[in-house]
């Protein structure tokens, strides 16, 4: 390693974010540095930095603060930076340099002006860059999963939505890219690839002038990995090509996150959500009709400025309508410099927190029978961890994504980073139990 400084880095925040962590990590040690997750033994350490909401920047700020009081050389990077990156160099003098989301692969560069005495600021305001394949890489992930970014900003304007201010405009890989790298994480021995980007159904609309979606699935079912994960799919996005895609390729689960974020149409046109009113039952019907198997996961915002109680009711029968497999439910949270920030009518705190709260009940027994309706069946589950006290294994069926589901504990001897077929006991809201089926 020679004289360089040793630099460790802490990630949070998105899996975009992860993605951008582990090239700056690639990058880093391709040049020679010594990279450590021990941030007590490091130089110089690298906070990815999340500034979606109120509580990712508060887990941001402490940790810059913790580290700075340890009097840490601090390296910010993501978000954070890109949206605060005056404040942050004038608030935290251990801060050495501030990096924007579109300036991550020029890390080493910063390093060495820094080392040099520099106090660099390398932020475009309009951030551009996308990684491909050749930029190296270092998967700080489980063995078995990898995430693989096919597109990376938005050029929607959601009103409670910061991210296309931070990240820029969308960009897209091509195809040929993207199955590049595929075939190098399959060369790894990865599981499970999960496509990410801010809106993975508009994925290609930038580049060949209509969403492309449908033929990166097909050509991803060429690639040798037993699982393909799609993150962010907008209703309006899923096709009829892109179901059938779907349906036709055998390594891509037939798994839907759908960001819905409201039932109401007066709610989701006052969110400026794409399809305004159109998140209506014959969408989501249409996708059980053209995809029976397909599990279904959503997210949704409670206590945006103007949500009436008649709103609330509205989307509580929603869900319980279309009974979906998971459910993510988020308080409104006031970002500056978002047009919902400017709203009328905010709602007092403990409110959203009632609303969040009644939703999640309504959801919790849907979940539970969702769960319990897997128990005798015999599932493919990909082991990821082990209990070292308990030796129990645990992993996640294609009903699960990571980080944001459940798991499956599982009891049996298997090696990390295999898929083997579970035989399922027991269920309950959240997570399953079972027992590897020996060959």
């Amino acid at each position: 390693m020679g004289d360089k400084p040793t630099i460790a880095i802490s990630h949070l925040g998105c899996e975009k974010n992860r993605v951008d962590t582990e090239h700056m990590l690639g990058l880093l040690v391709e040049a020679g540095y010594g990279v450590d997750n021990n941030e007590d033994l490091a130089d110089y350490v690298i906070v990815n930095t999340c500034s979606f909401i109120e509580a990712a920047r508060q887990e941001s700020v402490r940790t810059l603060v913790e580290l700075a009081e340890a009097d840490k050389k601090i390296v910010i990077t993501g978000c954070m930076a890109q949206h605060f990156q005056e404040q942050l160099l004038e608030e935290l003098p251990e801060a050495v340099a501030v990096v924007g989301t579109g300036d991550y692969q020029k890390i080493v560069n910063v390093i060495e002006r820094v080392e040099s005495g520099e106090r660099v600021k390398q932020i475009s305001e309009q951030p551009t860059y996308i990684a491909d394949e050749t930029i190296p890489r270092y998967r700080t992930t489980t063995e078995g999963v990898a995430y693989l970014r096919v597109a990376e900003g938005c050029d929607y304007s959601c009103a409670f939505c910061i991210i296309p201010h931070l990240r820029g405009k969308q960009r897209s890989r091509t195809i040929e890219s993207i199955v590049a790298e595929a075939e190098q994480l399959a060369a790894q021995g990865v599981q499970e690839i999960v496509l990410i980007s801010q809106i993975t159904t508009n994925y290609g609309l930038d580049i060949y002038g209509k969403p492309k979606l449908g033929e990166l699935l097909r050509a991803l079912g060429k690639v040798n990995v037993p699982w393909i994960r799609m993150h962010y799919a907008y209703p309006t996005g899923l096709s009829p090509d892109v179901l059938a895609a779907i349906k036709e390729t055998p390594n891509v689960l037939p798994y839907l996150d759908l960001p819905l974020q409201h039932s109401h149409p007066e709610v989701l046109r006052a969110m400026n959500r794409p399809w305004q009113g159109r998140v209506n039952d014959s969408v989501i019907e249409g996708i059980k009709a053209a995809l029976p198997e397909a599990v279904l996961r959503t997210t949704f915002i409670v206590g945006f400025p103007g949500e009436t109680e008649e709103h609330f009711q509205h989307l509580l029968q929603f869900v319980q309508r279309h009974q979906f497999d998971h459910v993510g439910v988020f308080t409104f949270s006031a970002e500056e410099g978002t047009a919902a920030y400017d709203l009328p009518h905010h709602l007092p705190q403990e409110v959203m927190d009632e609303r969040r709260d009644a939703l999640m009940k309504v959801q919790q027994p849907i979940s539970l029978r969702k769960n319990l309706q897997e128990v005798g069946k015999v599932v493919d589950v990909l082991i990821e961890q082990e209990n070292p006290r308990t030796g129990e294994l645990i992993g996640r069926s294609g009903r699960f994504a990571p980080e944001v589901d459940g798991q499956v504990y599982v009891q049996g001897e298997v090696k990390l980073g295999n898929i083997v077929p579970v035989a399922i006991t027991n269920a309950d809201t959240y997570d399953l139990y079972g027992q590897v089926v020996q060959n």
